[in-house]
Formats: structure tokens, C-alpha cells, sequence
């Protein structure tokens, strides 16, 4: 490992270097963290089906500071979404990294797009299968153009506001000029924000023939080309040639005791009202396309 792949300290408790974290009876563990689903502050509308940096807190610490460990694997399979929670969870990860001196490796999945790459490079080290979608490095926003929908179906919409821009880019109202310009502004903020990130983290490790920062995707075969991953294979293949010796752990989140004994999750559901079964509806269709831009 050179300096630019890993710092020096976390590269000096790679196998070949010096050993694990190990006592005297124990054996090297590399936890492995899954980072499934959406980017989102909201909770899924199935469990586990996003991520925020509420959802992973716990699981993180919990990889970080188990006894033993040489490295923490994470399983990034994510299309992107919030670049706020993007940002929150791969700063913690970051930060555990730092504080415990564990080298951390991701493996790309079915996609590490945009918010997804985001996470991914808060490790050292990232792989990818061949087939893997990877990149996105970019920012997108969408919405509905619904003026003169609700006068249509019959029904009178009140707006008030204080201040201009209060209702700036209202779906139901008509699009503004001045009101993209302002929106292409601050997509470009979060842009550069971005690329910053990936720079910071890959360093030249990353090749100039082609533009990497215009929301493109790849292969996880072309991404290696490309340098945005480091090379390619399997979280099993990669972690079992690496730490010969190391158990690798899955760590999840936990349930609630009575979520786990099967008990209390029918009346919740009973107790939903119509406008939250619209709102879910409404977030699964969300999520469903936000996959779906993949192919997926």
C-alpha cells in the first residue's frame, strides 16, 4: 500500500504488516455493514430499506468497537438521495475510522450511485463487482408541474407567505425563471461539494482521460479503468485473500424486543390514517423510481 491508498498507520494493521487487534484467545473480525436502500432522513416504508444517519449510528459503532477487528466492510448497494445524509453518514464512518485506527474497505454491489459513491468513498479501500453501476457524480432535483390541476378537479388552493421567496419553485404554481437559475445555483454548491469529496478521498488515484464529474455512471469494470474504485471482486473474495485468519461478521441494526417477538406491528398498522398510507404510498413510489433510474 502506498500513502495515497491508505494512511500510514491503518496501513501498517494490514495482514503482511502487523497483526490485528487480537487477544490472547482471540481471532482477527472484520464486521461487515450493510448500507441498503435510499438516502433519506425519512424512515422507509419498509425497515431497513434506507439510509440516514439515524438508521446506521448504532450499527456503526457497533462494527468499530468490536473486540478483534482488523478492518470493517461495508456493503454499499444504494442509488443515492439526501447529499446532507450522504455526507452525515460518511463523516461518522470517517470518524470512528480515525478514532479506533481501522481500516475501513467498501464493496460496491448492484449501484453506488451519487450519494451511494458518496458513502463508498469514506473508505480506504473500494471494490466492485464488474457488473456494479458506479459513479452519478452529480446532483439532480425533480418535481411536478401541477398549475391548474386543483382548479380542474374543483378545488381552491390558499397560499400566504412573507417573504418573496417563500413559495419559490411551488409545484402548484407557475414556474419561474429566476426561480431555476436560483435552483441551478445551489445544485451547483452541492456539485462542487462533491467533487471536492471524491478528490479529497480517491487523490490521484483517479484518471483524467475522461470527465468523471458530469453525473455519468459505469461498469465496476470501467470504474476500476477510471479509478473510482480500486479494483474488482467480491466482499468474500477480496476480505478472505486479505485476512486469512479473520471471521467476517455481518452487523445489523436491532430490533425492538417486541418487533423481534413478532408482537405490536398490526395495531401500529391499524392506527395509519388516510393521509399516511398516501404519504407511504407516495415515498415507496419515491424510492421505487430512484432505483429504477439504474435499471433497477
Amino acid at each position: 500500500m502506498d500513502a495515497l491508498r491508505l494512511p500510514e498507520r491503518l496501513a501498517a494493521r494490514l495482514p503482511g504488516r502487523l497483526p490485528g487487534r487480537l487477544g490472547d484467545d482471540g481471532h482477527p473480525v472484520v464486521p461487515l455493514v450493510r448500507l441498503h436502500g435510499v438516502i433519506t432522513p425519512t424512515a422507509g416504508p419498509v425497515p431497513r430499506s434506507v439510509i440516514n444517519s439515524v438508521s446506521t449510528e448504532k450499527v456503526l459503532e457497533r462494527a468499530f468497537t468490536r473486540e478483534h477487528v482488523v478492518a470493517v466492510a461495508l456493503l454499499v448497494n444504494s442509488p443515492g438521495g439526501s447529499p446532507t445524509q450522504s455526507a452525515l453518514v460518511a463523516d461518522r464512518i470517517r470518524g470512528l475510522a480515525d478514532e479506533h485506527e481501522v481500516p475501513v474497505i467498501a464493496f460496491c454491489e448492484d449501484v453506488a450511485a451519487s450519494g451511494g459513491y458518496w458513502l463508498a468513498c469514506a473508505a480506504d479501500e473500494i471494490y466492485a463487482h464488474p457488473t456494479s453501476i458506479v459513479g452519478s457524480i452529480g446532483v439532480v432535483s425533480q418535481s411536478f408541474g401541477l398549475e391548474g390541476l386543483l382548479q380542474r378537479i374543483g378545488v381552491e388552493r390558499r397560499l400566504y407567505t412573507a417573504g418573496k421567496s417563500k413559495s419559490r419553485l411551488d409545484p402548484f404554481l407557475p414556474e419561474k425563471p429566476e426561480d431555476v437559475v436560483w435552483l441551478r445555483g445551489l445544485q451547483d454548491q452541492l456539485h462542487a461539494m462533491f467533487r471536492e469529496w471524491v478528490v479529497a478521498r480517491r487523490g490521484d488515484r483517479l484518471t483524467s482521460d475522461v470527465e468523471l464529474f458530469d453525473g455519468e455512471v459505469w461498469t465496476g469494470a470501467r470504474a476500476a479503468e477510471l479509478g473510482l474504485v480500486d479494483g474488482l471482486g467480491t466482499a468474500r473474495g477480496v476480505l478472505t485473500e486479505r485476512f486469512p485468519d479473520a471471521e467476517l461478521v455481518p452487523v445489523e441494526g436491532r430490533r425492538p424486543l417486541l418487533a423481534r417477538l413478532g408482537i405490536g406491528a398490526a395495531p401500529a398498522a391499524a392506527k395509519h390514517e388516510p393521509a399516511d398510507l398516501v404519504m407511504q404510498f407516495a415515498q415507496a413510489v419515491e424510492i421505487r423510481a430512484t432505483w429504477a433510474r439504474y435499471g433497477l
